[in-house]
């Protein structure tokens, strides 16, 4: 059993095997034969600042085949961030099996009046059986990646109360939704006018705007869990 670690370190070549594993899940052609994979724990990670460590658990529903799992963290950038510790940062998640990651964070203090956004990465490879390829053979690496919100103590609101503190405002052809919370506030099923936009983050204490110039404005948010938030309108 072998894994071509390469494609693991290489970005550009995990970007063009993510394009390829897209085209062939849109035109039904993927030819695997095991149903599942390497999955995250959670949507979402929440870090408690001042806390030492949190857990992510990184699991294999493939009853076959093993996989080599890579993780870190990136800033809100998309840059390898050297504030974050992860062990191990490596490893084999055999068939069927799980495995726990702790992503300890080891930079200088972070804002200590809202929240700070990071990003939790996970890229995993599964094994080839040389002996079995016959020809040419695409291996595809697939990368999961997540929000890390590192989170501070004794906020003055609760991240429950924070959807219902967003004001909506038009001005000048756009919408300006501005965010007094200390959260990070994730918009979805995000309908103005009758007409649907992306999924929009808020950062907190800061404000989004949108090409729209006037509607109602109604959205549902992602909780501390990934579930959906009743619809609600912005004021």
């Amino acid at each position: 059993m072998k894994f071509n670690t390469t494609a693991l370190l290489t970005s550009r070549n995990t970007l063009l095997s993510l394009c390829v594993l897209t085209a062939m899940m849109a035109l039904g052609t993927s030819n695997t034969a095991h149903a599942g994979g390497v999955a995250l724990g959670s949507t979402r990670l929440i870090y408690p600042q001042g806390e030492k460590q949190v857990n992510m658990t990184i699991s294999n529903s493939d009853k076959e085949q093993s996989f080599l799992v890579q993780s870190w963290v990136s800033d809100a950038d998309g840059h390898k961030s050297d504030k974050f510790l992860i062990t191990p940062p490596l490893f084999v998640l055999k068939p069927a099996k799980e495995n726990i990651v702790r992503v300890m964070y080891t930079g200088p203090v972070l804002a200590t009046d809202k929240e700070s956004l990071f990003y939790l990465n996970s890229k995993a490879i599964p094994s080839v059986d040389k002996g079995a390829i016959k020809g040419n053979a695409l291996q595809i690496a697939t990368q999961s990646v997540i929000k890390l919100f590192v989170r501070p103590a004794n906020l003055p609101v609760k991240s429950s109360e924070a959807p219902g503190m967003l004001r909506c405002d038009f001005k000048s052809g756009e919408l300006i939704i501005s965010n007094p919370s200390p959260y990070y506030i994730t918009l979805v099923e995000f309908v103005v006018d009758g007409k649907r936009f992306p999924n929009t983050m808020v950062p907190p204490k800061g404000t989004q705007s949108i090409k729209a110039s006037s509607g109602a404005i109604a959205f549902q948010t992602m909780n501390d869990y990934g579930a959906l938030t009743p619809k609600q309108f912005c004021k």
